[in-house]
């Protein structure tokens, strides 16, 4: 039976939660992800299919379309924790190797500290403004140590906040929208330009790639559930709360950068400040930006909390170690976010355009590790793992899996050539006229070679062989 988890800091890291710990429904997995989502920077990405030339209808069309798609390869992700009760990428060990499992890691790793900093850096902005900062940058430093609070407590705080951003959320982006309606002829928004199929793969690569980043560390969320909590139930409560979250911020986003004074520059210049205009100013716009705070504080802490499991399970590879002392805990936080504080104090220049290359580039490393994951556990094991193994490289996953690296190799390079960055342009996207579909090419490669590869060569357990209870 299962008993509720002590209050204080979290016990567990990266190794195997029991049974007799395990808590909660689904239903935490809804407000965590909807609150997660329901934030100012995820108003941005949706902002940017129209600050890049879509119509705003269309761009909240792709922006759908994107969100449904990867929505549903990250919850496939989420399905996996109340299955094995272990970290997401613990579990990517059976795919790659436990040593091998470190590549792909140290992407996580980069992407944990992008989105941190980018969040931070808004966050920033917002507390700077509501508690009337001389000093802007202040307020950066402030949310970094609010992060660090509670990513240090762990997993019931954060279903905790994200509960209370559920709410904030929705009461305060509602009013936000309400406002808008009503000081705006929205429905001229629409229609203004013809569609364009650029733009609008766009939107569907931005929509997408904010979901496929959650999947590196949705299963981190999900692994104290129960053990007998159905897959399906897990899947869709995590599916809706996010994609339901991701597509009223980005819709909002995308409306918002339709209003004639955000195409003049005032929301590309400052897009806290505008959101606070927008809602009418003075104590209207200070609850704004709390409720702004609120959101981008509930998903840093998720970044920062995946930070340090994910550094974790990068040193556990080669240290057999699967616990760590809570003084460890509490510097390897604090670490990170110091990094991302610095990052973001350093970055804020070009927010927008930068953003938008670094969710694409995320987009590039990410689909092939996901495609390899998910058709390994649900096509290739069928959902059995030898969870032993997974902390030991001489066990049955080994030290590097060929199989899976080399795949995932092959998945990043074969997306080059449909590239569209500011740095670089593949040769076909340029005779496709510009249209970005790198992920889509990269998925369809990715899990195509790994599933008739892996198909001879893996060796996956008869059934699930479960962590003895004196090691966890």
């Amino acid at each position: 039976m299962a008993t509720a988890q002590p209050r204080g800091i979290e016990r567990r890291t990266i190794d195997v939660v029991p049974d007799d710990e395990r808590h909660g429904t689904p239903l935490s997995q809804f407000t965590l992800w909807f609150g997660a989502n329901l934030q100012i920077t995820a108003i941005v990405d949706g902002a940017l299919a129209v600050v890049f030339g879509a119509d705003a209808l269309w761009a909240i069309i792709g922006l759908l379309i994107g969100n449904v798609l990867g929505g549903a390869v990250m919850a496939l992700h989420s399905a996996q924790g109340p299955k094995l009760g272990l970290p997401q990428m613990i579990s990517s060990r059976a795919q790659f190797g436990v040593f091998g499992a470190a590549i792909p890691l140290v992407l996580v790793v980069v992407m944990y500290l992008g989105f941190a900093a980018t969040g931070s850096v808004l966050a920033g902005q917002a507390l700077s403004k509501g508690l009337h900062l001389d000093a802007p940058k202040l307020g950066i430093v402030l949310f970094g140590a609010l992060t660090a609070v509670v990513a240090t407590l762990g997993y019931r705080y954060i279903h905790m906040l994200g509960r209370l951003s559920t709410v904030v959320g929705i009461l305060g982006f509602g009013y936000l929208g309400i406002k808008i309606l009503a000081d705006y002829d929205v429905t001229s928004f629409f229609g203004t330009k013809g569609f364009d199929i650029v733009t609008f793969l766009l939107a569907v690569s931005l929509g997408a790639g904010w979901q496929l980043t959650f999947g590196p560390y949705v299963a981190d969320y999900s692994r104290y559930l129960p053990a007998d909590t159905p897959a399906r139930t897990t899947f869709w409560a995590t599916f809706l709360g996010s994609v339901l979250g991701s597509q009223w911020s980005m819709t909002l986003g995308a409306i918002v950068a339709s209003i004639p004074a955000a195409a003049g520059g005032g929301f590309l210049a400052n897009q806290v400040g505008f959101m606070g205009d927008l809602a009418g100013g003075g104590f209207v716009a200070l609850v704004i930006y709390l409720v702004i705070v609120c959101g981008k504080l509930a998903v840093n802490c998720l970044n920062a909390y995946g930070g340090f499991m994910t550094i974790l399970t990068t040193a556990s590879g080669f240290t057999r170690r699967s616990q760590v002392s809570q003084l460890t805990r509490v510097l390897l936080i604090s670490l990170f976010l110091a990094t991302s504080v610095g990052v973001a104090l350093f970055a804020s220049a070009d927010f927008l355009d930068n953003f938008k290359n670094f969710v694409l580039v995320l987009l590039m490393v990410f689909t092939p590790w996901s495609a390899i994951n998910l058709v390994d556990f649900y096509l290739i094991s069928k959902e059995r793992v030898d969870i032993p193994a997974l902390y030991d490289p001489n066990g049955r996953y080994g030290r590097w899996n060929a199989t899976a690296l080399v795949t995932y190799v092959v998945g990043v390079v074969v997306q080059i050539p449909f590239l569209a960055q500011k740095l670089y342009t593949g040769p076909v996207t340029d005779a496709l006229g510009g249209t970005d579909i790198s992920w889509i090419v990269g998925l369809v490669v990715t899990a195509g070679l790994y599933y008739a590869w892996a198909r001879r060569t893996a060796n996956p357990p008869a059934e699930n062989i479960p962590m003895p209870a004196t090691v966890s």
